[in-house]
């Protein structure tokens, strides 16, 4: 490597002219860098590389010193819409990356400079790297920490050059993510919001409810595998307040991880990252008996869980309560404000995937007409919509084998943070059933990232 990299008088020029760049203004268009795409080759590495640096074993701050080394990147994040905040996400190619970091900068205001696609330089003498909220980023030391690089010296470690590319979204599946695609800029195609967030009578904003605090998770699912994710969007997006849209479509966006790194999360630029242009969704097919939702006035089933205390007493009044991949987690007594009810989360159990069945005992539909299935539902610390509610009347005794058939519940989505405020009610026509009905709640989570808590309450079965 050549050590005397930083004493050509001509590329001290060039980069005086380059750090002259940087300079905003709203009377002149900025500026552009004279540098030549070849002068740094000896002294340039890649984000590989710097990440390559930092021992995850020993989550230790790691210093960049008398390297006079350059990382080479591409802008792949904005914060023009107000979603992206004191920070630059970048990636080290303009099509097919394989590497991506964050870069921490004491400025709100960086898309006019280090718009979406410019390539940069960042010299990485005096910085420090560190894995922070899942991810690893370059900022300023200061004791146990890394914080962003104080406006008084963002020219001595950001060249912008002259070159703005067209940033091509990697194409992915969610059921895909993993480790290599942190802080990229991916695509993901054929897919919709949940149901249950864009009904006609709650349509949810992108992060303006009162269940959202610093930032609004939506979960999207894939209509090819049913795989989902969170798409993430600050309470100080200027975007915040718009509705998500109904259909089906394709999103880009940097897929990076929750503050408390539980999960992948995707977070986008502007709206216009997303092409919902499509008018169905690929739903489910559920049960449709009709659309009487009035209770009957006899009352053919009902479990309140008021006089259930141990799971052993639950399963002697004929429910079946059963862990089927494997673990020992299952549906479980609780009790919230003297309310008891039933309750089942994979936070915490290492089980993955951890899928439960909740069952009702035997329900005969034979002597009645108009019958209406009701339960109510909370959730709560929610990060995806992993419970599911179906029915039959030709069950096996064994949820695997038995042929179920899906019914339109509302899933409630809880807050991320906190314990679910209220239960909410379905109420299902299953009129043009006949015989034993058997209703089930499927619980499909994982330990490490799909831990939503879900209360069950109230089931009942009414008819005339």
């Amino acid at each position: 490597m050549n050590t005397n990299f930083y004493n050509k008088p001509l590329l001290l020029i060039l980069v005086i002219i380059a750090l002259g760049s940087c300079v905003k203004t709203d009377d002149f268009e900025l500026p552009e860098s004279d540098l030549p795409e070849d002068l740094f080759e000896e002294n340039v590495t890649s984000i590989a590389a710097v990440k390559g640096h930092y021992n995850i074993s020993t989550n230790e701050i790691y210093t960049f010193r008398d390297t006079q080394i350059l990382m080479e990147a591409y802008v792949i994040s904005s914060d023009e819409g107000g979603n992206f905040y004191k920070k630059l996400v970048l990636q080290d190619r303009p099509a097919n990356p394989t590497a991506g970091i964050q870069i921490l900068i004491d400025d709100a205001s960086l898309f006019d400079t280090y718009d979406f696609g410019r390539k940069v330089y960042v010299k990485l003498d005096g910085l420090s790297l560190w894995f922070n909220n899942g991810v690893l980023q370059l900022g300023k030391q200061n004791r146990g920490d890394v914080v962003a690089i104080p406006q008084a010296l963002i020219d001595e470690h950001l060249i912008r050059t002259t070159e703005t590319a067209d940033i091509e979204p990697l194409k992915i599946e969610i059921e895909n993510f993993n480790e290599n695609y942190k802080n990229l800029y991916i695509r993901l195609d054929n897919v919709q919001f949940n149901r249950n967030l864009v009904r006609d009578d709650h349509r949810f904003s992108f992060s303006a409810e009162i269940i959202d605090q610093f930032d609004g998770e939506r979960q999207m699912e894939s209509c090819k595998s049913g795989a989902t994710t969170n798409l993430s969007t600050s309470t100080f997006s200027d975007f915040r307040s718009l509705l998500l849209p109904q259909f089906s479509g394709s999103i880009e966006g940097v897929l990076t991880r929750n503050f408390y790194n539980d999960y992948y999360i995707l977070v986008i630029n502007t709206p216009e990252a997303l092409n919902f242009e499509e008018t169905q969704r690929c739903d489910p097919v559920f049960l449709n008996c009709g659309e009487n939702t009035i209770p009957g006035l006899e009352v053919l089933f009902q479990e309140s869980f008021e006089t259930i205390t141990t799971v052993r007493t639950l399963e002697t009044r004929g429910w079946t309560n059963l862990n089927v991949s494997g673990g020992s987690e299952v549906f479980k007594p609780g009790t919230l404000g003297g309310n008891r009810h039933l309750r089942i989360s994979a936070y915490n159990t290492q089980e993955n995937p951890l899928e439960a069945w909740l069952i009702t005992p035997a329900i005969n539909l034979n002597k009645n007409v108009d019958e209406v299935l009701s339960f109510e539902l909370r959730a709560s610390f929610d990060n995806a919509t992993i419970l599911r509610v179906y029915i039959t009347t030709s069950y096996t005794g064994n949820p695997l084998t038995t042929n179920w058939t899906l019914v339109d519940a509302e899933i409630p989505m809880g807050p991320s943070n906190q314990a679910g405020r209220s239960f909410k009610r379905s109420n299902i026509d299953i009129s043009c059933l006949e015989g034993n009905l058997h209703v089930a709640f499927r619980y499909l989570g994982s330990g490490s990232e799909k831990t939503t808590t879900y209360d069950v309450d109230n089931v009942r079965v009414t008819g005339n």
